[in-house]
């Protein structure tokens, strides 16, 4: 019997439709050569869904998750939105579904191509041969804390609860314990412990789950010396482990190490194979409908999504190298290119990678 699987499909707002439907396009290429099946069923969330349904995380949007192998998601958010209460922000839909879904760890690998070195705003020395990940707790913390906001002797005051429990840091620990494993077995634990009693629960407990991983090294760093530490000297990184919010800026700062953070992609995991994969930039709305968004970091996603979920690792690879052939032929998007006058579009750079990979599967028979 042929294998399939079903793909829960959120597009989202600004560009998110652009590059997601370049995406499906790659996955069918994927399912050309490979006999493996993709049905796809779509749902809203985010801004669009806040226009059409009235809240950024509709409950028939859950259900095709839940109902799914995996979810790949485009963008969300827009200055449309940027004026509404909290619960009605499309950001809202995204700490919701991760929360439903029960999607805990967030991965964010941040490769330094050598075709790129030319687009990092850092020194070519620095960036050359970067090759990191970033894991990140995704449902606890701060995000998810209680929020208030009243009036106290006549001022307004405004409150967010930043807690974890210690369970929840084991789990996040151990799965970046085994990632680094399986890497170059080094580690560092980001907080900031000299202020925070939440990450001085975090350190002790990476103290103890590490008797259990002699063989990676684990060191720890104060958030703000490793902001400063990952535009100074970044191959310092095998992976770094930390807390919610601060996972979210370290994760974005290491996006830029790689020429755009339109090259980066993300897998927010759950217990099992199941997970969420989406590009780590926004959602551009003022690029929106131009044709020229970069597809790259959505491709780059759904390798993640071929390895982690559907267990199709040699398809996942196939995916990466017909994207890094394509940059080594100098194709380049807008936000990639030295000479803005050579860039190419969203739908170029998706026939390119489409060739690619088809030369890729080609190749492999």
């Amino acid at each position: 019997m042929k294998k399939s699987y079903n793909i829960a499909v959120l597009p989202g707002d600004g560009i998110g439709p652009e590059i997601v439907d370049a995406a499906v396009k790659v996955m069918t290429r994927v399912s050309e050569f490979t006999g493996v099946a993709f049905t796809y069923a779509y749902g809203r969330i985010g801004g669009c869904a806040i226009d059409e349904d009235g809240t950024p995380l509709p409950d028939e949007t859950l259900r095709i998750a839940k109902e799914a192998d995996a979810v790949l998601l485009g963008a969300v958010g827009g200055p449309k939105w940027d004026q509404n209460p909290g619960h009605l922000r499309p950001e809202a839909g995204l700490l919701g579904i991760r929360k439903e879904l029960g999607l805990f760890a967030n991965l964010r690998p941040a490769t330094m191509h050598p075709s790129l070195v030319e687009a990092s705003s850092l020194k070519p020395e620095v960036v050359a041969g970067v090759d990191l990940m970033v894991v990140r707790e995704l449902t606890g913390g701060i995000y998810f804390g209680e929020k208030k906001r009243y009036t106290a002797d006549g001022q307004e005051v405004a409150e967010d609860q930043l807690i974890y429990q210690e369970a929840e840091i084991e789990r996040i620990l151990r799965m970046a314990f085994e990632i680094a494993r399986k890497r170059r077995k080094q580690l560092c634990s980001v907080d900031k412990a000299n202020v925070l009693e939440s990450s001085r629960l975090w350190r002790s407990v990476a103290e103890r789950v590490a008797k259990d991983y002699p063989d990676v090294e684990l060191t720890h760093m104060l958030v703000d010396a490793c902001a400063m530490q990952l535009v100074r000297a970044p191959k310092q990184f095998d992976v770094i482990v930390t807390e919610n919010m601060f996972g979210d800026i370290l994760s974005d700062e290491a996006a830029m190490l790689t020429g755009s953070i339109g090259m980066l992609a993300s897998a927010s995991l759950a217990e099992g194979r199941f997970g969420l994969y989406e590009p780590v930039h926004g959602s551009a709305p003022d690029i929106a409908g131009q044709g020229v968004a970069n597809p790259l970091a959505t491709f780059l996603s759904v390798a993640l999504m071929l390895r982690h979920s559907l267990a199709m690792d040699d398809a996942a690879d196939a995916l990466e190298r017909a994207v890094w052939a394509v940059l080594e032929a100098g194709h380049r998007t807008a936000d990639i290119a030295v000479d803005k006058s050579r860039a190419i579009g969203t739908a170029e750079m998706t026939e390119h990678v489409l060739a690619a990979l088809s030369q890729q599967f080609t190749n492999a028979r």
